[in-house]
Order: C-alpha cells, then structure tokens, then sequence
C-alpha cells in the first residue's frame, strides 16, 4: 500500500520524478539545489510505515516476552522488512540492470539514495555482493533469531552474535573501500546526503548490531557464571 501510494505520488503530484523534462541546450534551468524534495518525502514516510508495522509485529507476536526482548524484536521485525522490500529488489534490479535504468516506485526510491552513493546506481560489484549477503543470509538469521527470542532457544545469543556480525562486517565493507579511494562516490555537500542518508541510516545499523553483540556478552557472561563453583576451580588449576 505505501509503496503504491508512493508511485501514485511520483507520476500524478510529481509527474517530472519519473519523466524529466527535455529543454534545449544551453536553456536548461539550473538543478535544484540539494534538499527535502518530494521524493525524499515519499521515502521517508515509506520507512516510516516499515518501521510502523515492525513495532505492531513485536507487540502482537511478542506480548509475553520482557521489554528488553520487546525492543529486540521489534529492531529484528524491521531489520527483516528493510532486507526484504528494499534491498531485495535493488538487487534484483542490480543484476538484471541496473538502478539508474530501472523504473517504478523502489527505483525511484533507490535514485533518491544514489544522490548520496553513486553507487547504488551503477550496480558497483561491491555493493552489489553486501546486498546479496544481507538480503539473503541476513535476512534468515532475522527470521530464526526471531523464533529463537520468542521461544527462548538455547542457540539466541549464537545467532544473534552471528546476525550482528554480519551487518557490521556489511556496513563496513559498504563504506571502507570508498574511504581509502578518498570517497569519490559519496556527496557530504548535502545535509540531507551526509547526515540522514550516509549518517544516520547507515549508523542505525552500525549502534543496534553493536547493543546486540554487547547484550549476548553480558548474557554468557552471566550463564558462564552460573557454572558449580567446583568445575570453575578445576577449570583455574
């Protein structure tokens, strides 16, 4: 539905989004400078409405477990939903093309990103092979992670290490080549570009995965004190 709205918006409100207009050389209007179009409007209110339905999932599926696995559940429910509905097809559409030739409402979407990384236009190989890595794998350790905190598993705090990792070793592989080239792909002239784009959706992925990985320490830390003081004195000889 929000994305249906959002393509409703792009051609109808906003019909130039999705069919630029032709001028004759040297007439062409300066480009607007950098800010809230409507696109990046229409993109965050579709994060919005992600983020929307990931906290009603974890309040209806997680009603009996305690408020720090409520909040956990209800990050795992959007990491799930972004890996799935967004980066799901900017790879499908990377591998059949690329994002900058794509049409509809996610490549819309995905230009809007681009603005920040040119990247994410072109299909880099770099990117490209995070994504597949994150949409895929990520997305089924989400998934069991899920069952695991709802069901209070043995294995959680293994998956949810493997999880973090995961994203962590994404957000770096995304960012580090680009830095050591001098960031060539990224526009930081932009508050909009630096700070929301770069910034801030990139750093949620960087600070929850690393509160996870700091969770499931405390946590075997607390079970590996648990241990009959005898076997931990055998243990220390």
């Amino acid at each position: 539905m929000i994305l249906l709205i959002f393509d409703f918006c792009l051609n109808v409100i906003d019909p130039s989004s999705s069919s630029p207009a032709v001028c004759a050389p040297g007439r062409c209007p300066p480009p607007p400078a950098p800010g809230l179009s409507l696109v990046s409007v229409l993109a965050l209110l579709a994060c919005s409405g992600q983020l929307l339905a990931a906290v009603l999932l974890a309040r209806r599926y997680g009603g009996r477990s305690s408020a720090t696995d409520r909040w956990v559940l209800c990050w795992l429910f959007y990491d799930i939903i972004v890996h799935l509905t967004l980066e799901g097809p900017f790879v499908y559409m990377s591998l059949v093309g690329t994002v900058e030739t794509s049409e509809g409402p996610l490549a819309e979407l995905w230009k809007e990103y681009g603005r920040a990384d040119g990247r994410w236009l072109v299909s880099d190989p770099t990117i490209v092979s995070i994504e597949i890595l994150t949409a895929g794998l990520a997305s089924l350790l989400g998934v069991l992670l899920v069952h695991a905190v709802l069901h209070d598993k043995y294995y959680r705090h293994f998956l949810q290490v493997c999880l973090s990792v995961c994203e962590l070793y994404g957000g770096w592989m995304t960012f580090a080549p680009d830095w050591l080239q001098g960031s060539p792909h990224l526009d930081t002239t932009s508050w909009l570009h630096l700070w929301l784009y770069l910034v801030f959706f990139n750093g949620v992925w960087v600070l929850v995965p690393a509160l996870l990985l700091s969770q499931s320490w405390l946590a075997m830390r607390r079970l590996h004190a648990l241990r009959p003081h005898a076997d931990t004195h055998r243990k220390n000889m």
